[in-house]
């Protein structure tokens, strides 16, 4: 691995003979990519081909091969390391410096560049893709065609196919991709589709105590060749529980099918913690510490928050179990501490994750236990996966 590249630890889990669920992998992505001496690179966590995504125990499928920006059926899981603008500099000495060209579609006609890259920066490009993209450290700014958007740790940039750049002017980034297959109805122009209403945040609804507003950047292309912002701030659709306080799940996108649709808003559809059938959703989600609520929550507790997230039947509550809030969906779950750190609690053992440590969930019966004195952060994007 290149001296500038961090190692992301990946716990992948799964389940044993007996259906309980456990850890298969817990150390530093293997599958590593470094970009050279004149920086950046990527490491890959996981990839899948197909939707609804294989929940196969055994198999790690963060190395499966693929060509960016992914698989036309599925998607793919990476961090990608980014440099910082080096304080001496110069354009001249850039081997790779890539001047603005024209539009080329690269192999695989998914992704099309219009050249701009440096030491510093990626090309201006677009991909027949939906991402979840999320800022875990540094800095990293996202350029449009008509704006440059600062993105700070925690961000998320909701990318649905358009245009844009990314750029660290000054610190080097750490940056996780969740990228899922979309598709351009009109070709390479992959304009907007239909003309959903951006969903408004209601100002009336105070955040918990201890909650951070989750931070929302969406970008579309509204014509072709032109990308634009179509919302930015706090996601509009939270949910809390009132057994937990200083607990809030906030909902960021929605995908319903795969290949997913180039659309302005997705929050309309129903909320729920699964995935619609061959989607995915992401949530970001605050945990507060668990001597908060400790002694205090049973089954009508837990039962009326699973309710209120739209999915009853996600609930393995028991009074034998070991957390209230244990839970089971069939799903690929990508989840990725932001903030603070957090125990993993499984049918067999408990794992400490902590910022910046990416947890791969298969079809797995798990709760979140937060045994610190401050709140836990961690973004879960949910695809929809078959046993």
């Amino acid at each position: 691995m290149a001296p500038f590249m961090k190692p992301i630890r990946r716990v992948v889990t799964g389940n044993d003979e007996s259906g309980r669920s456990r850890v298969v992998w817990d150390g530093p992505a293997p599958n590593a990519h470094p970009g050279g001496t004149h920086g950046n690179g990527w490491t890959d966590l996981w990839v899948w081909h197909e939707s609804p995504a294989p929940l196969l125990a055994d198999r790690d499928d963060g190395n499966l091969p693929y060509d960016f920006p992914g698989p036309p059926n599925g998607g793919h899981l990476r961090v990608v390391h980014a440099n910082g603008r080096p304080p001496d500099y110069d354009p001249a000495k850039d081997v790779r410096l890539v001047p603005p060209h024209e539009p080329k579609v690269r192999p695989g006609g998914r992704m099309w560049d219009r050249g701009g890259k440096s030491a510093y920066t990626s090309e201006d490009h677009k991909t027949e893709t939906v991402d979840y993209a999320i800022v875990l450290e540094g800095e990293r700014n996202l350029v449009l065609s008509d704006r440059e958007i600062s993105w700070r740790p925690g961000d998320i940039v909701i990318q649905v196919g358009a245009y844009h750049q990314w750029v660290s002017p000054h610190q080097a980034a750490l940056v996780a991709f969740d990228m899922i297959a979309a598709r351009f109805v009109d070709g390479p122009a992959g304009l907007a589709q239909g003309h959903d209403a951006v969903m408004p945040v209601d100002r009336s609804q105070k955040l918990p105590e201890g909650v951070k507003p989750a931070r929302r950047i969406v970008t579309i292309d509204r014509e072709e060749g032109r990308s634009t912002l179509v919302s930015d701030g706090p996601s509009p659709d939270v949910r809390t529980d009132p057994a937990r306080p200083g607990f809030a799940s906030a909902r960021m996108w929605v995908t319903d099918s795969t290949p997913a649709k180039i659309v302005f808003e997705t929050l309309h559809l129903p909320h729920t913690i699964e995935p619609p059938a061959r989607g995915s959703v992401l949530r970001v989600v605050t945990v507060p510490p668990d001597d908060s609520w400790k002694g205090k929550v049973g089954a009508p507790e837990v039962q009326a928050f699973f309710r209120t997230m739209g999915s009853p039947g996600a609930s393995t509550y028991t009074p034998r179990a070991p957390h209230p809030y244990m839970q089971k969906t069939r799903t690929l779950d990508f989840c990725i501490v932001l903030e603070g750190e957090i125990v993993l609690v499984l049918d067999t053992q408990e794992v400490r994750i902590k910022a910046g440590d990416v947890v791969i969930q298969r079809d797995t019966n798990h709760a979140w236990s937060n045994r610190s004195t401050h709140p836990a952060v961690l973004t879960v994007a949910s695809h929809d996966g078959a046993r």
